[in-house]
């Protein structure tokens, strides 16, 4: 067996247990497919990250992402945690305040700012577009829905590698308070090749300006501590309805107190439409891993 650098970390978060757990194996060559999966399984968290060395000279580094049950071309919350593993570790330094990852989803830079804990990464996301803005009682968001005070954006499908509807909640209150219809979901995640149904709703607390909860349909059935790949999408899709919370395009989301975390995602549409998820990371786990 070898013997791997591997750390665990919590993402979007400014302490344990706040944000999405990751697992990082910094020493990935020699590491097949097989074997990737067969430690993303085993770590049991929502995803298990790899690193490379990049093959190409723009990038920092290379990037495989795993969850236990297929391999995942991208993901907002294991590309900032890794970057913040990366930086840690000395494996790569910023080149005018930017990383650059290469992966499946191509390369993607990576802004840097800050040191320390007060350290943010965030991740240039892949393009998403708008694949579908449903009409009034649509069949296949009714069950969804059911229940829900809907707010003044319809429903949408966007397309940002992992496809995802978004609904908007006319107030935190009732976001909050919502309890999912699991088996909709699911129906919906599979009759639409989704991963299921992001609801948020707009809120006047000082720190952040939406509070957001992320159903997952399929593979399984679970609400997502964080995702920045939700939060992306929904960040497009606000652009493209000139419905942003801030005139400059940055924004902060809150996800994940209904599960038990309290994670805190930093948004940024910039002038070019590209969108930046990213936030703070904590290392909870240091240490070797034997495969």
């Amino acid at each position: 067996m070898t013997t791997r650098r591997y750390v665990q970390l919590d993402v979007f978060a400014d302490r344990p247990g706040a944000g999405n757990p990751l697992a990082v194996v910094l020493d990935a060559v020699g590491l097949d497919d097989a074997a990737m999966q067969a430690i993303a399984r085993w770590t049991r968290l929502p995803e298990t990250t790899f690193g490379f060395p990049a093959t190409s000279a723009e990038a920092s580094y290379g990037l495989r992402i795993f969850s236990p049950r297929r391999e995942v071309p991208f993901a907002g919350h294991p590309s900032v945690g890794t970057a913040h593993a990366v930086l840690d570790a000395g494996i790569a330094a910023p080149r005018d305040g930017l990383l650059v990852q290469e992966g499946v989803a191509g390369l993607l830079p990576l802004r840097v700012e800050g040191s320390g804990m007060a350290r943010t990464v965030a991740v240039r996301t892949p393009r998403a577009r708008v694949a579908e803005i449903a009409g009034d009682g649509d069949p296949r968001l009714v069950d969804v829905l059911r229940g829900l005070p809907l707010g003044d954006l319809p429903p949408a499908l966007m397309d940002g590698g992992r496809r995802w509807w978004l609904a908007e909640v006319a107030d935190e209150a009732a976001l909050r308070g919502a309890d999912p219809d699991w088996n909709a979901i699911a129906a919906l995640a599979e009759r639409t090749a989704s991963m299921g149904l992001c609801v948020f709703a707009r809120s006047d607390d000082p720190v952040y300006y939406l509070a957001v909860r992320a159903w997952v349909g399929a593979p399984a059935q679970f609400e997502d501590a964080a995702s920045g790949a939700a939060n992306a999408t929904l960040a497009a899709w606000l652009a493209s309805q000139d419905a942003l919370p801030s005139a400059d395009g940055f924004y902060r989301i809150s996800q994940g107190r209904e599960v038990g975390h309290d994670a805190i995602i930093e948004l940024q549409v910039d002038d070019e439409g590209e969108v930046w998820s990213g936030g703070r990371a904590c290392t909870v786990v240091k240490g070797q891993i034997a495969w």
